[in-house]
């Protein structure tokens, strides 16, 4: 039985990545989510209890071919799933140096006699497991897909239950704590990213350059060999939207079929990336606010003017943080940014941000801080995942360019221009990257070349890979298609049966949908 229509959707699979540090100093969002524990697709959420997880085989390293990826063994986790690891390299042009154990879970087709192959299903992120998307897969998918298809999916090197996976620092607290409560935030912001990226690199030096978008595509070919197949079929959201192209191009005649729900502009450089998403964002809390203002349900109405009220309360915040829950964090203005930006992934989040913004006129941060730690995947008991370690960590590793403070501060302005109630004059620019060590393969220039179609779902209202960004990768891809999506929210999948049919259609027939249909 599939989830209700209420909630089925991916509402956040990909962090925001401002190049300021709008929320905290190391310039990051929310990916797949829903819940304070673990992020959901469509409204599902892993379970907290693991699935099995099987030993791998050694890697297998060929004296002509070098890196071999051993067979799949796979081992029964219930109903239709299965689990298994496959070790891949560290470095792919040093197989010996080392091993990754990539997690990875199957449910089986359920009508084996039209079985058409396998379909790799990703989340985005980057830093988010995608395992648990196999382990429900009927309860996110349209049974054509899972009736046809192995759905697989697998937690990328780094991230979730692959081992060894990124780790910088258990308590997120001392972070977003400390930001909000310094009397100087600009240096404090500089200060707490020297801590965080030495952190990382510490603690993960051995792999820190390896964990980058074109090892992950690697990686996936690898999973296409070790499943036996000569082709694979992919579905990606938001961050996996980017993995499948980065995949497709690399590796382009093993592409059976594509799509990329949610996706960034593939061209765009540091600054105008996150120009695009920073825009996307500030676009969605101004439609948010005037659709407040003209309903006087909304419980942050305040007479019509709720963008009046929003932006003296986020001009207090930057002075008088408020307190929240016993032991936890103040709440200024970084942290209720955070809370902002995660609401604005889906409008079924919005009343919640309106009860939330209600508390903190009233004095009280907690509201705030709940949307906050559903942001970074705040567990219920108090602890956090490494969704973020890893984020940040896959970012750098993509990224070419290591921006000195000065260049970073002398971007302000187009931030504070483009996004004025997210991004104020005086907020602390993000340096996390530029205490990174160099990347040594930046991702891929993304063409889709001899791939084939490849379908681009882009949504209207779609705050984090805003439209127009998503309409730029169809356009750079080969064969990109786009299909559009008319909502409030991030990705398109479960909005309605016009893009389920759609993209059934194609994954399952192979139907190429004329380009910009409407949905």
């Amino acid at each position: 039985m599939r989830a209700p229509r209420t909630d089925r959707r991916n509402r956040r699979a990909q962090r925001f990545a401002p190049i300021l540090a709008v929320s905290v100093v190391l310039s990051a969002c929310a990916a797949t989510g829903g819940s304070p524990d673990r992020p959901a697709v469509n409204g599902v959420t892993p379970p907290t209890t693991v699935a099995p997880v099987p030993t791998a085989a050694p890697i297998q390293i060929d004296a002509e071919q070098g890196y071999v990826p051993a067979p799949l063994v796979w081992e029964s986790a219930g109903a239709q799933t299965d689990t298994a690891v496959l070790a891949v390299p560290i470095d792919y042009e040093n197989p010996e140096a080392g091993s990754f154990e990539i997690y990875l879970a199957r449910h089986r087709a359920t009508d084996p006699a039209n079985r058409i192959g396998a379909l790799l299903v990703n989340p985005g992120g980057p830093g988010f497991g995608g395992s648990y998307l196999a382990l429900s897969a009927p309860r996110i998918y349209e049974p054509a897909l899972v009736e046809r298809f192995d759905i697989i999916g697998w937690d990328p090197r780094g991230t979730g239950i692959s081992s060894p996976a990124i780790d910088c620092i258990d308590d997120y607290d001392s972070i977003f704590g400390a930001l909000d409560s310094a009397e100087d935030p600009e240096s404090a912001a500089v200060a707490l990213s020297l801590e965080f990226a030495q952190a990382c690199r510490r603690n993960n030096a051995q792999i820190i350059t390896h964990v980058g978008t074109n090892n992950s595509a690697r990686d996936i070919d690898a999973i296409r060999q070790a499943l036996g197949e000569e082709q694979l079929s992919y579905f990606g959201f938001s961050y996996g939207s980017e993995l499948g192209a980065t995949w497709a191009t690399l590796f382009p005649e093993t592409v059976r079929a594509a799509v990329l729900d949610g996706a960034s502009d593939p061209n765009a450089d540091r600054v105008q990336s996150s120009l695009q998403q920073i825009t996307g964002f500030e676009a969605s809390v101004t439609r948010f606010l005037a659709a407040c203002s003209a309903d006087n349900t909304c419980a942050f109405h305040n007479g019509g003017d709720a963008e009046g009220f929003f932006d003296q309360l986020m001009r207090d915040l930057s002075v008088r943080p408020l307190p929240s829950v016993g032991g936890r964090p103040v709440v200024g203005r970084s942290i209720a940014t955070d809370a902002v930006i995660m609401a604005m992934y889906s409008e079924r989040s919005w009343p919640a941000l309106e009860q939330a913004l209600v508390q903190a006129r009233n004095g009280d941060g907690a509201g705030l801080l709940a949307l906050h730690d559903s942001y970074y995947q705040r567990r219920t008991d108090g602890t956090w995942g490494n969704e973020l370690e890893a984020f940040q960590t896959i970012r750098c590793a993509d990224q070419s360019e290591r921006p000195t403070i000065s260049q970073l501060e002398s971007e302000r302005q187009l931030f504070v221009d483009a996004a004025p109630r997210l991004v104020p004059a005086d907020s602390p620019v993000g340096v996390f990257c530029s205490f990174f060590p160099d990347s040594i393969e930046p991702r891929a220039t993304i063409t889709g070349n001899g791939a084939g179609p490849i379908v681009v779902v882009g949504t209207t209202g779609d705050p984090s890979t805003p439209f127009e960004s998503t309409r730029r990768m169809a356009s750079t891809l080969e064969q990109g298609v786009l299909v559009i999506v008319e909502a409030e929210q991030h990705t398109g999948y479960n909005v309605n049966r016009c893009i389920n049919d759609v993209i059934s259609a194609y994954l399952v027939n192979l139907i190429v949908p004329t380009p910009n249909t409407r949905c």
